[in-house]
Formats: structure tokens, sequence, C-alpha cells
């Protein structure tokens, strides 16, 4: 193992990226890390994902706390406390927080890049959203470049 790739984080820590981000998205392992195979961040959903297919790049979800709703396909699920979830590339998908407080989950992304788009996405700011919610005509252009795309 080469001494350049090891990260050893502490408890609320999390990796330096192009912007700071929110709270709710903390970078534990970026793209850069892993040679691109996967990014992980520790996220808490505080706003619902609007359905959206990957196209590249496979999601795996964890639940630390709290309930998880996802629409897979033409299947809806709850996921709690330590469920998991493997989330094909090509398969339309959208999360939402069915507890209160949010969940809060692991999520990782391979190959990596989840957090380099939301990197965009805060550095778009409010111009993606559209009373409060993530806009999915909004958001397209920025999850094109990211081999995403939202349902309009």
């Amino acid at each position: 193992m080469s001494q350049d790739r090891f990260v050893l984080l502490g408890p609320g820590e999390v990796r330096p990226g192009r912007v700071t981000l929110p709270p709710a998205f903390a970078v534990k392992a970026m793209t850069g890390d892993t040679e691109g195979r996967f990014s992980l961040l520790e996220v808490t959903l505080a706003k619902d994902i609007p359905r959206h297919t990957h196209h590249e790049a496979d999601e795996c979800i964890y639940v630390l706390e709290g309930e998880l709703g996802i629409d897979f396909d033409d299947q809806t699920h709850v996921a709690g406390k330590g469920a998991f979830v493997i989330l094909p590339h090509g398969v339309p998908h959208a999360l939402r927080a069915v507890s209160t407080p949010p969940p809060r989950l692991l999520q990782i992304s391979s190959p990596g890049g989840w957090e380099h788009y939301v990197e965009d996405l805060i550095e778009a700011g409010p111009a993606v959203l559209t009373n409060g919610s993530l806009d999915p005509v909004k958001i397209n252009p920025i999850a094109a470049r990211h081999a995403i795309t939202y349902e309009v």
C-alpha cells in the first residue's frame, strides 16, 4: 500500500475539496484518494433527491440513522438504520427522507466523482432550486457533466 494514498480521518474530519461543502455532505474518500475507483461521503439527506439515472456510476448506500425512502425503477422501499442498498447505474431512482430527523447515510459512488458533482451543485447555489427544492430542469446541465440525468 502506497503511503501517499493512506488517509486516516478522525471523528468529524473531512477531506478538503475544491469548495467547502455544507455539513450535510462530509467527504471521507475523494475520487483521487482511490485512483478513481470510488468516492465515499457521509450524507444527511436534508432535501429529497428527485428521480434520476446515473449512466456510469453505481451508487451504494448504508443507512447510519433514520429512515430513507427509495424509489427504484417502479418499486418503493424504506431502508432503516443498518440497511444497505445498491443502486446500479442505468436504473432510475429517487431518494427521500421518511424520518425526522432526516436519515444519515454513507454514500459510495463507483467509479468515483460524486463529490465533484456535489461541489458543482454547491457552486451553482440557489440557481438549481425552485421554491427551495432541487429542480430537475435546472440541475440537468450540471448533472450531464457527471453522466447523470434527472427526469423532467
